[in-house]
C-alpha cells in the first residue's frame, strides 16, 4: 500500500487499487493535473515492488533470465522483459545495477512471485533474492519542466544525462537516488527513490521546495501515458509476446512479426470503450480493447486494442458499433518520445 496515506489525504486524494497495492487515484480535477503535467511538472507515487539481489554471481544469474543485458557498471539500468516458456510476457522490470547488489523494479505485486519463483531455481550460483518493496519509496516526477524540478531540490550531485542512469544525492536532509526515465508519459522524467522512513520528506521536498509540483494520482498517469503511446504490463502487456507488442526490440527476438498477426494499435473511437469491447473490421473480428479514456489533452476519447489485419486509417466498429478510426502511436505529440511505443 501507499507509504502516505495521511500526506495524499491531505492532499484530497481518492484512492485505488493497482496490482494489489494502494494508491493515489486522483485528487478531485484529474483533468487539471494532467494539464499540469503537460505543461510544467507534476509529482505521483509509483507503486514498484522491488527486489534486491546480491551475490557474487547476481548480473550472470539475472542476465540469463531476462531479455535485455544487465548493465554491468554501478549507475546504469536497463528496462527488461521476463518471458515464459512460451515466449509471452510473464513481467516486465527496471534493472539497476547499484554496486554489490542489483534493484529491481517490477509492477505492483509481482516482485514476491518472481523472488519465490527464482529462488526455486538457484542451484550453485552465488545469489541472494530478497523482497524490499516496503524499504523504498519511489516518486515519478514528470512534465516539461521536470529537470528543472529535480534541480532546484536536489543537492551533491546534478541529475542525470542518459536514460536510466542514475545519481545519489540528498533532498532536503534525506539521501535520494535519482533516475532519469525514459519517457513513458511523453515527458521528461525521473524516478526518485529513498527509503521508506524518508518517504514524507521526500515528498514534501518534491510539492513544496524550489519549483512546486503537482501532485498527480495513477488516473493521471494512466491519461498521460495512453497519449504518448505507451503499453503498460497490467493493461496491454501481461501474457502477450514482445512481438504482437511492437517490442521485439526489447527481447533480442529477430523476428518482429506475431504468428496470428495481431499488434497493438491505436484507436480513435467517437464514444469512449470499455476494457474487452470486441473490435471488427469489414464485420468480422479483429481483436479487443485493452485501455481506453478521455484524454484532456485531446479532449477525446482514446484506446488501445490489440487487433489483427487492421492498419493505420482503417475504420473499424468497437463494441456495439461505435465507429472508431485506427491511428498511428503517439496520439500525443509531446515534449519527449516514450522509449516503449510500440515499433513493427
Amino acid at each position: 500500500m501507499t507509504l502516505l496515506e495521511d500526506a495524499h489525504a491531505a492532499h484530497g486524494a481518492t484512492f485505488g487499487s493497482v496490482g494489489g497495492r494502494r494508491v493515489a487515484r486522483h485528487y478531485g480535477r484529474p483533468e487539471r493535473t494532467h494539464h499540469a503535467v503537460r505543461n510544467g511538472v507534476g509529482l505521483t507515487e509509483m507503486p514498484y515492488g522491488v527486489l534486491v539481489v546480491a551475490g557474487d554471481d547476481r548480473v550472470d544469474y539475472v542476465d540469463n533470465v531476462v531479455s535485455n543485458a544487465v548493465p554491468r557498471e554501478d549507475g546504469q539500468g536497463r528496462y527488461a522483459l521476463l518471458l515464459d516458456p512460451q515466449g509471452r510476457v510473464e513481467t516486465d522490470m527496471y534493472v539497476y545495477n547499484a554496486g554489490e547488489r542489483l534493484l529491481l523494479f517490477t509492477p505492483p505485486g509481482e516482485a514476491r512471485p518472481l523472488a519465490e519463483e527464482w529462488r526455486e531455481k538457484v542451484f550453485i550460483e552465488d545469489v541472494d533474492i530478497s523482497v524490499a518493496t516496503d524499504d523504498f519509496a519511489v516518486f515519478g516526477v514528470h512534465g516539461p519542466k521536470a529537470t528543472e524540478k529535480i534541480a532546484s531540490v536536489l543537492t551533491k550531485s546534478a541529475s542525470p544525462d542518459e536514460h536510466l542512469s542514475f545519481v545519489r544525492g540528498s533532498m532536503g536532509d534525506a539521501g535520494v537516488t535519482v533516475v532519469r526515465g525514459d519517457g513513458l508519459a511523453g515527458e521528461e522524467g525521473y524516478d526518485v527513490i529513498c527509503a521508506a522512513d524518508a518517504a514524507e520528506e521526500v515528498f514534501d521536498t518534491l510539492v513544496n521546495r524550489g519549483m512546486n509540483a503537482a501532485p498527480f494520482g495513477y488516473r493521471t498517469w494512466d491519461t498521460l501515458t495512453l497519449e504518448a503511446g505507451t503499453p503498460l504490463f497490467e493493461t496491454e502487456l501481461r501474457n502477450r509476446t514482445p512481438a504482437e507488442l511492437g517490442l521485439s526490440r526489447l527481447a533480442g527476438d529477430a523476428d518482429a512479426s506475431s504468428e496470428d498477426g495481431e499488434r497493438l494499435v491505436g484507436l480513435e473511437p467517437e464514444a469512449l470503450p470499455e476494457r474487452g469491447d470486441s473490435v471488427s473490421l469489414d464485420g468480422e473480428d479483429a481483436g479487443s480493447v485493452t485501455r481506453a479514456a478521455d484524454c484532456p489533452t485531446r479532449d477525446a476519447p482514446l484506446s488501445f486494442a490489440v487487433a489483427s489485419g487492421v492498419e493505420p486509417g482503417d475504420e473499424v466498429a468497437v463494441g456495439d458499433g461505435v465507429g472508431a478510426s485506427v491511428v498511428d502511436l503517439p496520439f500525443v505529440e509531446t515534449g519527449q518520445r516514450s522509449r516503449r511505443i510500440p515499433e513493427y
